[in-house]
């Protein structure tokens, strides 16, 4: 892979091929990144009778009688739920990944996780067993989690500072292009049939693939290789080819002010994070941020589509055609918002998200409250479901993975993207449980936990998120210390930003 980069910068592209080059790195980051939790989160949806069926035949075939129902779908709740496991799992290895091998390298070993899933489940029929369809989707998890946690950091720090925003969001439309193109791929015309489920659940393979074909040709983050491996000549060299010029001096410059600052530092665990002040606001706004994108519904939204739309008067043979167009809403919202970030700034889209979220929560709770009492109530109900994923997918979908990027340093990023991860993947997997429970104790009253939520975010981005657009990491962390240390004095480690001393430490 080094030769591969060394051919690459013996001949420097110019600089109109910039935008070019930072287009290959978002796509073979994100095809084998969030595309694949997005992916894997609605191919498992299509074959859910199908898998059933097959875990009460398998059981009969092993033990002679069949399973009862209430046991079926607790093996199946396991299968889906697992993958969240897998995905806790893979978020805490995800930063030991980062620092060990590097981000491209880290996403590059990742693949074999998922040929290992696909390869599991491929076999799984003609083994006649539903436990390598279990171990199958630990793996897949374990790919997200990782995936999901690397590929923003890849792209936040290889990305110009004017399009570093736009660069690391590029995850969310991937993680949706994933659900929609999931959802086409499930359908009972293409692989969501009896006979073809398992060729469905490994298709996943196919994005792996590219991306050890592709991401190969790539440089390593270029901040990587300066501030954590010490290497001045391949961070140039990377930036060199990222850029499309020799003309990089000011970013070198910029990069080697953060290394001077932590350069005593080694990369810090987790826990270490708890314990250090100068990280203390930084650290909540990623535990509430990350928190809020499961704990707010909106994957909750595609399990109630299928009910809604059948009270909507939609025929049940039609209603796969209509999930179609939620992965839709959330893809076009998640493009869109990927377009104007460098203009509205990371913090007026998050509180934009939060806030109309909250709204159509509660014209939601109303629709489905009159459901039975107005004829066009269950049409609302649609609205209220396309508008919620429109809403997510303007902020909180995407500026919650590229927060750890911009207001952590390079030390404690892959640390906090753990804590991140595993808030994210913990909370899916109590939304994904608990949902049922929800809807059967509050009723048409579900989605009032989720509005709170909402509500209670936007007022957090509101009032503790500052905007991070255009500003280096240096800049952002002087506006953290203002909440960190409340106007008191600091000493010992000082940033230093040309003129300005940004204190780090008491």
């Amino acid at each position: 892979m080094e030769d591969i980069e060394d051919n690459w910068t013996d001949d420097i592209p110019n600089s109109e091929f910039q935008g070019k080059i930072l287009i290959f790195i978002i796509f073979a980051a994100g095809i084998g990144g969030t595309f694949q939790y997005g992916y894997s989160l609605s191919t498992i949806n299509a074959p859910t009778t199908y898998i059933q069926t097959f875990i009460n035949e398998t059981w009969l075939e092993r033990w002679g009688t069949p399973l009862e129902s209430n046991l079926i779908l607790i093996i199946w709740s396991f299968i889906v739920s697992i993958y969240s496991l897998g995905g806790l799992l893979g978020a805490l290895i995800a930063g030991p990944m980062a620092v060990q091998f590097g981000r491209k390298k880290s996403l590059l070993v990742n693949n074999v996780f998922i040929i290992i899933s696909a390869s599991l489940v491929i076999m799984s029929k003609e083994a006649q067993s539903f436990e390598m369809i279990m171990i199958s989707r630990l793996f897949g998890g374990i790919n997200a989690g990782v995936g999901m946690n690397i590929q923003p950091m890849y792209l936040g720090e290889s990305a110009p500072m004017k399009l570093r925003g736009a660069a690391a969001l590029s995850s969310a439309p991937f993680a949706a292009l994933g659900i929609l193109l999931g959802q086409i791929i499930g359908l009972r015309e293409i692989l969501g049939s009896e006979a073809s489920w398992p060729f469905l659940l490994s298709s996943n393979v196919i994005p792996a693939l590219l991306q050890l074909a592709t991401l190969p040709w790539l440089p390593e983050s270029p901040r990587y290789l300066l501030i954590d491996k010490g290497d001045k000549h391949s961070c140039r060299k990377a930036l060199q080819m990222l850029r499309g010029t020799n003309d990089i001096d000011k970013e070198m410059e910029e990069m080697q002010q953060e290394q001077a600052a932590i350069t005593v530092e080694r990369a810090k665990r987790p826990w270490e994070l708890f314990r250090d002040r100068t990280v203390r606001y930084q650290l909540i706004t990623v535990i509430v941020i990350s928190s809020a994108m499961q704990l707010c519904g909106n994957d909750s939204m595609y399990f109630y589509a299928s009910y809604v739309f059948q009270e909507a008067g939609i025929p049940s043979d039609k209603i796969q055609y209509y999930i179609l167009i939620t992965g839709g809403c959330e893809l076009l919202m998640a493009v869109t918002a990927n377009l104007f970030i460098e203009r509205l700034g990371r913090r007026l889209l998050m509180l934009l998200g939060y806030t109309m979220m909250t709204v159509w929560a509660v014209i939601f709770t109303v629709a489905l409250s009159l459901q039975d009492k107005v004829s066009w109530m269950p049409y609302m109900s649609m609205v209220c479901i396309f508008a919620y994923i429109l809403s997510f997918g303007i902020g909180p979908a995407g500026v919650t993975g590229i927060l750890p990027t911009e207001i952590f340093d390079q030390a404690a990023r892959p640390a906090a993207y753990m804590i991140s991860g595993s808030l994210i993947w913990s909370m899916l997997f109590v939304i994904g449980m608990g949902f049922p429970f929800i809807v059967g104790g509050l009723g048409v009253f579900c989605y009032v936990p989720f509005g709170i939520v909402c509500i209670l975010a936007a007022v957090f981005v509101a009032f503790f998120l500052p905007e991070t657009k255009g500003k280096s990491l240096l800049e952002i962390s002087q506006e953290y210390n203002e909440l960190n240390f409340k106007g008191k004095k600091s000493q010992n480690t000082h940033y230093q930003l040309g003129e300005m001393s940004i204190s780090t430490k008491l």
